[in-house]
Formats: structure tokens, sequence, C-alpha cells
């Protein structure tokens, strides 16, 4: 009896340090997500030049791995619930040529429970995807995204 007791315990204590080293999500910035540069490339399936990300070591890092991300939202569909972050407000965005590629991230969220409006500064919680080849979707998506208060 004493035997099966020290195993529980043992399980018990495993269990509790478990759950206290669960991984954190990272804290990144627009600054880490500059560690990219472009190449031009033909695509002749677009029929034009195309740039292709060739991400740097820090930002690898985080592929794959949960993150927050703070910026500006942007809804560029709500009906279809499409939103992007972007380092800078809409006025001075990667859509309107004020910016690069590496300052927006496409928002993939597990369950939206609110709309945004153009500029609602958030913080955001994700699954970090890099995007290599895709070139209608952004280089930084945030999966299973949801905001963080």
């Amino acid at each position: 009896m004493k035997s099966i007791k020290s195993i529980f315990s043992v399980l018990l204590i495993t269990g509790l340090l478990t759950s206290f080293t669960a991984v954190a999500p990272a804290k990144i910035t627009w600054e880490t997500l500059r560690d990219v540069v472009f190449q031009k490339k033909w695509d002749a399936d677009q029929g034009m030049f195309v740039l292709l990300p060739k991400f740097g070591d820090k930002v690898k890092a985080y592929a794959g791995k949960e993150v927050i991300l703070t910026g500006y939202m942007i809804p560029v569909d709500i009906d279809a619930n499409y939103y992007v972050l972007s380092a800078n407000p809409f006025a001075a965005c990667f859509f309107c040529g004020q910016s690069g590629p590496e300052s927006v991230a496409s928002i993939k969220f597990k369950k939206l429970n609110k709309r945004y409006n153009t500029d609602d500064r958030v913080t955001i919680k994700g699954k970090f995807r890099l995007n290599v080849d895709d070139i209608n979707e952004l280089n930084y998506i945030l999966d299973e995204a949801e905001q963080v208060l």
C-alpha cells in the first residue's frame, strides 16, 4: 500500500511541475520580423516578378511556436473574417506603399469573437508560420490566433 501512495505522490508532483514549466508564448516585435531579405524572381504563372522572402535566423527561431505580437488591425474582408496585423496604422501600412511586406502579418483566428475596426491597436497570440512560396498570402501568418487582453 505504501508503494502505491509513493507512486501516486511522484505522479502528482510530476504533473504539477509539468504544468508550471509549460512554454509561455514569446513576445516578438516588428523589429525582429525585419530579419528577412527579398529576392526578385520571375513567376511565369503570374506573368510578373514576385518577391520571395529569405528569412534570417532570428525569424526562423520562432517558426511553429506560439508568439505574441502587437500592432494595428486592418480589416481586409470583414465578411470572410480576414484581418491583417500591421506594424503601422493604415495610412502608413504596407498596402499604401509606406512599408515593406515584413511589416504585416495575416491573422487566422481560432474563433473570432468580435469585429475589429481599422487601426484598432491590439495584441494577438498565435502560432507563428513563415510563408515562402504562396504569393497569394502574406509572409508572416499567425494561426489559431486570439486577442490577448
